[in-house]
């Protein structure tokens, strides 16, 4: 099994650094509209990175595994935050844009990676957010 670490630190007011086991480290702070400072990672920049970045390794892996010609990949992600009535909220919906070039390969192939990177995205599978990928498949 494996397992990964974190630490978080609090800085003052609504500031705490982190500390990543990968030897990463910043700072972070709640969104600035619930009283936390601009131009620092928060946690639901983090969530939603996590999410995409996760998804995008994947399909790194997909397109070596299916031998896809890769030329580019890029990923956009939009996560939908519900409110709820007694004032909680969650990430109801994430959709994932993908955006891939590849040479000589038929577009269900593609796709077939695209899913297959999905179904492996330890991130992704571990959340209880929809999950929706709208892929661009550009086949040279």
């Amino acid at each position: 099994m494996v397992i990964y670490k974190n630490k978080v630190e609090w800085r003052g007011g609504h500031l705490g650094y982190t500390w990543c086991q990968n030897g990463t480290e910043m700072q972070f702070s709640a969104p600035p509209d619930l009283h936390g400072m601009p131009d620092v990672m928060t946690p639901e920049d983090a969530f939603m990175a996590s999410s995409n970045t996760c998804y995008f390794m994947m399909v790194l892996w997909a397109a070596t595994r299916f031998k896809l010609n890769l030329v580019s990949l890029e990923c956009r992600a939009e996560g939908e935050v519900e409110e709820l009535l007694d004032r909680t909220s969650w990430f109801r919906k994430l959709t994932l844009y993908p955006k891939i070039v590849v040479k000589d390969q038929t577009r269900e192939f593609i796709q077939r990676a695209l899913d297959m990177a999905l179904k492996y995205s330890t991130v992704n599978q571990s959340l209880k957010s929809q999950i929706v990928i709208e892929s661009e498949i550009i086949v040279q």
